[in-house]
């Protein structure tokens, strides 16, 4: 059993086994970046005329629920579906290593994807440029102040909002964080927050501010309490995932 910030991520181990799985299920490897000898990959699956879906997560190297829970659904066969997957399973391999949200240079990656001064988000950037744009980008990731879960959504079409369905699919798991404000942001219910598609501060832009000006028209943030058993946070984050590609299969 898993228990908070005990768990250190094997990076090289969990890698080499997310690769091969990625590839009995039909997807393709490509390198980013490498730092610190570390490769970081991007895995995709392509599938003419479905939708497309970009998922990541290990952006923060001390929020392991994301990459365990996406290894988990590659094994359930999620990524099986009929939909053009982009997967980058772990974006921050020094900090994953070391258990802490900054990379090795002490950057936090979340907020260098408009500077680029990273090699790691350098290399994404490098990479995201040369695919088609995804239709919606999913992003996993924990906080250490909240006690539920919540999600950021970020709107820039006329796509009718799921969160209310995830917020309740993941609550099997754990509650809606019960803030009116997470985060200096007001909820418009209890666990979701409405972003524009513009940073909080201008220089420093998260990926799903680069992704939503990349063109890319629905996302979702996902976070859970870090302060709660590891294992429940992986169960949240895979009911979370899986009701809303449940919910963008029947809207396409």
């Amino acid at each position: 059993m898993y228990y908070g910030s005990a768990v250190q991520i094997d990076v090289e181990e969990y890698l080499k086994g997310f690769a091969s799985v990625a590839r009995e299920s039909g997807f393709s490897r490509e390198v980013l970046a490498e730092v610190d000898g570390h490769e970081i990959p991007a895995f995709v699956r392509r599938f003419e005329g479905a939708p497309r879906v970009y998922v990541s997560s290990g952006m923060h190297g001390d929020e392991p629920a994301g990459p365990l829970a996406l290894k988990e659904l590659l094994e359930d066969g999620l990524f099986e579906t009929e939909i053009e997957w982009m997967l980058c399973p772990l974006m921050n391999p020094t900090g994953v290593s070391m258990a802490s949200r900054e990379n090795k240079q002490g950057l936090d990656l979340n907020r260098d994807y408009l500077r680029r001064s990273s090699a790691e988000v350098a290399g994404h950037v490098r990479w995201l440029e040369k695919q088609p744009v995804p239709d919606v980008f999913l992003s996993l990731h924990e906080d250490w102040e909240s006690t539920g879960f919540y999600l950021y959504e970020i709107q820039k079409c006329e796509f009718s909002s799921v969160a209310d369905a995830i917020l309740k699919a993941a609550a099997d798991e754990i509650a809606p964080e019960p803030s009116e404000l997470i985060d200096d942001h007001a909820v418009r219910e209890p666990g979701w927050i409405f972003h524009e598609p513009e940073a909080d501060f201008p220089e420093d832009w998260p990926e799903a501010i680069y992704m939503a000006n990349m063109g890319t028209q629905v996302s979702y943030t996902f976070e859970t309490p870090s302060s709660l058993e590891l294992e429940k946070r992986i169960r949240c984050h895979k009911l979370a995932l899986n009701k809303a590609v449940e919910e963008f299969l029947a809207k396409w």
